[in-house]
């Protein structure tokens, strides 16, 4: 992008904004330049990923979180991960019609991603954008995964606090420790609280996270909501909030961002490795040879070859 496109995506511009992610989303090979340039600007957005099996309502709980957002003057990004299309690679989701009456408000930015094949839950360039988002103003970042039900860790890597969201049919407690996610979550919300078994379930995750080790003097709550009928909204925007303060005043917020930092640092340094690896001639020789001999063989012979 030209500097004068950058200075506008900075200056918080959306249409500057959903360029630059295109570049990101597409893979362009301009996209790490702009990367690049935007760096020094990201790194105050407030992350928080929203995750959880499909049908438990993410989506209309997302859209009353950017309401009270936008009540406290806090401009918000939304990325959304949606299946991707068979037939254009794009979101099969795209219209995100339950947050449709935030689209008007310049202050809120939501885009719809492809997943791509990607399998973690979040799009696998999602956490690049959020990058733009922040350098672009918006102080919350809400990531609402795909919902592919079972939860996720890339979620829990990518974002200051995680939201679990669970419906009263969820499962019982042996599906729930398969499921990690009393591992991963930070926050919990039963939604659709008003069906039976909405009670039960709360008193089960305080029940197993009452046996949970002790998460650097965070005990995670559990909050009961119902998004269509607008009902534990607040609390549940309250105890986010809480999570956020808790970050800021134990350092783990700071030691969040840099684990993310990390992992961005080891994953670019892998996949620049494999580029320069693959050459033609160890692509030809893993062609030619498959299942010719042992996995461990050729392996040996393709680092052998100069």
């Amino acid at each position: 992008m030209p500097d004068a496109a950058i200075q506008s995506l900075l200056d918080g511009s959306g249409k500057a904004l959903a360029a630059a992610i295109s570049l990101v989303e597409d893979e362009s090979s301009r996209a790490e330049a702009l990367l690049e340039a935007i760096y020094p600007h990201p790194g105050s957005a407030y992350r928080i990923g929203i995750t959880g099996p499909p049908g438990a309502g993410k989506s209309s709980l997302v859209d009353q979180l950017i309401t009270r957002f936008r009540q406290s003057d806090r401009r918000v990004g939304v990325i959304s991960v949606d299946p991707t299309s068979p037939f254009t690679g794009g979101a099969l989701l795209g219209d995100r019609l339950r947050m449709g009456r935030h689209y008007r408000d310049r202050d809120v930015f939501i885009r719809s991603m492809a997943t791509r094949g990607h399998s973690g839950g979040l799009a696998s360039r999602s956490q690049e954008v959020g990058d733009l988002l922040d350098a672009a103003g918006f102080g919350v970042l809400l990531f609402e995964t795909i919902g592919v039900g079972q939860i996720e860790l890339d979620v829990m890597e990518a974002v200051d606090t995680t939201l679990v969201v669970l419906v009263p049919e969820s499962g019982d407690d042996i599906q729930l420790m398969k499921a990690g996610i009393i591992e991963i979550a930070d926050v919990f919300a039963i939604n659709k609280a008003d069906r039976e078994g909405a009670g039960r379930l709360a008193s089960l995750l305080e029940q197993m996270l009452a046996m949970k080790p002790d998460a650097g003097g965070w005990q995670v709550p559990v909050e009961k909501t119902s998004a269509t009928r607008n009902e534990g909204l607040d609390e549940l925007y309250g105890r986010l909030l809480e999570h956020h303060a808790h970050l800021q005043e134990s350092g783990a917020g700071r030691r969040k961002q840099e684990q993310r930092y990390r992992r961005r640092v080891e994953s670019q340094v892998a996949s620049q490795v494999m580029g320069k690896f693959w050459t033609p001639a160890r692509g030809h020789l893993l062609e030619s040879r498959l299942e010719a001999v042992s996995p461990y063989e050729l392996a040996r012979t393709i680092l052998e070859l100069d």
